[in-house]
């Protein structure tokens, strides 16, 4: 691959974070990962080990991961010379706007300042910097090695350069990047799974389905449809020769009285506890690393099925921003 961006730097090694480190190795750039917790190193091994033989099955070159990935006592060491910083610090604005402030201090002048923020827009914690044009979210999907897509959101002072060298750094890393061209809390992704999982919460809460009969719905129905061509490419083929007229023109009455009848489930301490235990009965004799390993090798299935099909993600969408 290019080495357009040879040196990274991952701030915060959540979840999010080695995944993120992972990819960037299997990419083979050099990356150097931070985190104050103090199993740091036996973190990166596991998470190397684990998505080794997943980036093998993406084609990617999964040996001699370790010696691509350093490890950094701190910020400051860590985006020294990097070219571009992934941050995957904690939800809260005030903690990103310290860590940003110091990112300007301390990294080099080109790196491109990337935050991993799944709800909070860049310009809620750049609002103090004199320096915000290099800064913008990078938001990914649970766990970026193996899901595609990245929301590019630039601030209000995001320069277009940065936005045009964020697409071309995620394209570089197998990523599929979508701009999105205003900000809103969530973004796009999480506000559509948000407003999914509500009518799904109110569903159960209702009696009309157990949460694993809902996931089996979704998975041989909308999940199946929306995950070769999306919500709107599907209701446009779903109105037949006459596509997305014929269906909002025939079907648009009868549209809006369900949307009229959508739920609103509270999110009160009791509520949120029957849901728990619901999901729990569900699921709740197999444990995470099972299940979790599951859906990886399931994902990592679907992609290969789209790529041999010829609508691999990164065909589905090449814009940058209008």
């Amino acid at each position: 691959m290019s080495n357009t961006h040879p040196t990274v730097a991952v701030i915060g090694a959540g979840t999010i974070g080695l995944s993120w480190t992972a990819l960037f190795a299997g990419h083979g750039l050099r990356v150097r990962v931070t985190d104050p917790r103090p199993d740091l190193a036996e973190a990166v091994d596991a998470a190397l080990a684990e998505a080794a033989p997943q980036l093998a099955r993406q084609g990617l070159d999964s040996t001699g991961l370790a010696g691509r990935v350093h490890l950094a006592e701190g910020v400051t060491e860590a985006v020294r010379d990097a070219d571009v910083v992934q941050e995957n610090g904690p939800e809260n604005t005030d903690f990103k706007r310290e860590l940003f402030a110091t990112l300007v201090r301390e990294a080099p002048s080109h790196a491109l300042l990337l935050s991993s923020s799944s709800a909070i827009p860049s310009t809620a914690f750049t609002d103090r910097l004199d320096d915000a044009g290099r800064i913008l979210i990078g938001h990914p999907f649970n766990p970026p090695h193996l899901v595609p897509l990245v929301e590019v959101v630039p601030g209000r002072r995001t320069s277009e350069d940065a936005v045009t060298r964020a697409v071309e750094f995620y394209r570089s890393v197998g990523r599929v990047p979508v701009v999105e061209r205003k900000e809103i809390p969530g973004f796009v992704g999480n506000r559509l799974q948000n407003a999914l999982s509500r009518e799904a919460i109110h569903l159960v809460e209702q009696g009309v389905v157990s949460p694993s009969e809902l996931d089996a719905i979704m998975v041989n129905s909308l999940g199946l449809r929306w995950s070769t061509v999306g919500p709107f490419l599907g209701a446009h083929l779903g109105g037949g020769p006459g596509g997305y007229r014929h269906m909002a023109e025939h079907i648009g009455p009868s549209m809006q009285r369900m949307w009229d009848s959508l739920g609103r489930p509270e999110q009160n301490a009791e509520q949120t506890e029957r849901l728990i235990r619901a999901v729990e009965d569900a699921y709740g004799s197999r444990s995470y690393r099972d299940l979790g390993r599951e859906r990886d090798h399931k994902q990592l299935a679907v992609l290969a099925a789209l790529k041999d099909a010829g609508t691999t993600p990164s065909k589905q969408n090449q814009e940058t921003r209008s």
